[in-house]
């Protein structure tokens, strides 16, 4: 890591270089603050480094080999094998770029770099130690953003090894696929690392002690990716806590107990615990700048970022749910606006939620029973993807595009199960944010063949005016 000396004062210290804090870093200098970015380990934080990033070019090389090797429909046969070294070499050059291209961007907007862990040592200080006895520096400011991100929950007696007992970080630098995994936990991250390891030939079984994958998601939304997640050969075992484990001949063991005492045991040669995530505040020392955290950890914020001391702000996933780097990101923008004499708010009801699964899930906004609880006699659109052009020739028919407004047309919000669903929530989550009317999308023309046409369809269906769907 490239750094300067550290400096005695600054306008803004901004504490880890996630998304949320290189981002705040960067706005804040943009708006001729003098900004101190402060970061132990490398640019980009665990979601370029260690989560989002590598796990999405993870999924992406595995989805390109198995619909490959799955294309005999389409009258394309191909024998194709994953070399997972070097799978893991293609994945680490992307990393690299991008973290390489972070520290690049914040240097060219003239942002001050320092290697080292932060801790307040006042209201108006921190001590920044770089692990060497007498390595310790004084930093006063004005200001301060809080962006120290999350880790990977540890389950009681699942403790991560990384040889048998794996985060989801873990999992990420495996340079051999295994055989057979056990995956616990069926959150949008277990999920995903599941998808990932049954394309590359993995025998994967996933427990969770909920009675469903993917909680907090309509049940249509999670029906279409379960019912794909089958088709891949993943084993599902709801209702059940893991809460044992032990090594064997050729692997482990992983016990789980149903809530009617009943004990199951599961064979693998690993266990991805994925089981969610908690903010990381224990390095930070924010009882000396007088912050608390809330009961699960959480640094509350009001809609600027702030916390109770308000020239201190918190942002990304240090200050709550949900925890998405693209909430995070927005966040660090809005605070070191409002540092600046700005007023941008946070809006938590326009973040888009998406889960990399297959088929993709996107939402942004409320559903249809989340809007009638808030008062609302909703209309809703849907289009199903069996009835869109471009999703025949992809040969992508599972999905649907649903989208919630208000009697008088203005959109509340949307549900997306498709191939690029994380792209079609854009034009949604837009929509969303500025208050457009279903009208203001079906007026709007849609190149044919897209995906974006079922986006216009639900609009034009919530309407009665589908030409392609059958109106409701």
């Amino acid at each position: 890591m490239s750094v300067r000396d550290t400096p005695t004062s600054t306008d803004v210290v901004v504490i880890g270089a996630g998304p949320g804090g290189y981002t705040a870093a960067i706005r804040a200098a943009q708006l001729d603050l003098d900004v101190t970015l402060v970061e132990k380990d490398a640019y980009g934080g665990t979601c370029l480094n260690h989560g989002c990033i590598p796990s999405k070019a993870l999924i992406s090389a595995t989805d390109l080999a198995h619909r490959a090797d799955e294309a005999e429909n389409m009258g394309i046969h191909a024998e194709l094998s994953i070399e997972m070294s070097e799978l893991v070499d293609w994945k680490d050059q992307v990393v690299e770029q991008l973290t390489s291209g972070v520290e690049k961007l914040c240097k060219g907007n003239g942002v001050t770099l320092v290697e080292g862990t932060a801790e307040f040592t006042g209201e108006n200080t921190v001590r920044i130690s770089n692990g060497e006895e007498d390595g310790a520096d004084a930093l006063e400011f004005e200001h301060a953003i809080v962006a120290t991100g999350s880790r990977s929950v540890e389950l009681p007696g699942f403790e991560f090894d990384g040889e048998q007992i794996l985060s989801s970080r873990g999992a990420l630098a495996l340079e051999s696929i295994p055989e057979r995994l056990v995956v616990v936990g069926a959150g949008y991250i277990g999920m995903e690392l599941a998808t990932v390891f049954a394309k590359a030939g993995t025998d994967v079984t996933v427990v969770e002690m909920l009675d469903e994958a993917l909680p907090g998601f309509d049940a249509d939304v999670t029906r279409v990716v379960k019912r794909r997640a089958a088709e891949l050969g993943i084993d599902f075992h709801f209702g059940k806590a893991a809460n044992d484990w032990e090594r064997t001949d050729d692997g482990i063991l992983v016990t789980t107990t149903s809530e009617d005492g009943s004990v199951s045991e599961f064979a693998a040669e690993k266990a991805l615990v994925a089981v969610g995530r908690e903010p990381v505040t224990g390095t930070v020392s924010l009882e000396a700048a007088g912050i608390e955290t809330d009961e699960d950890g959480f640094v509350p914020t009001d809609e600027y970022g702030r916390t109770d001391r308000e020239h201190i702000f918190a942002v990304g996933d240090v200050a709550g749910e949900p925890m998405l780097a693209h909430k995070g990101m927005y966040e660090g923008e809005a605070a070191a606006e409002y540092i600046a004499g700005g007023s941008t708010t946070i809006d938590p009801r326009a973040v888009p939620a998406v889960v990399f699964t297959d088929p993709e899930i996107a939402t942004v906004g409320m559903s249809e029973s989340e809007a009638t609880e808030a008062g609302f006699d909703p209309i809703v659109g849907e289009t199903h993807l069996r009835g869109s052009g471009r999703a025949l020739t992809m040969d992508e028919t599972s999905g649907f595009v649903r989208i919630v407004a208000t009697e008088s047309g203005t959109v509340l919000g949307a549900q997306v199960v498709a191939p690029e669903a994380s792209e079609l929530v854009a034009e949604l989550g837009l929509a969303r944010e500025a208050e457009l009317s279903l009208d203001d999308i079906v007026e709007a023309i849609h190149a044919h063949p897209t995906l974006s046409e079922t986006v216009r369809e639900a609009a034009a269906n919530a309407k009665g005016q589908a030409i392609h769907t059958l109106n409701r």
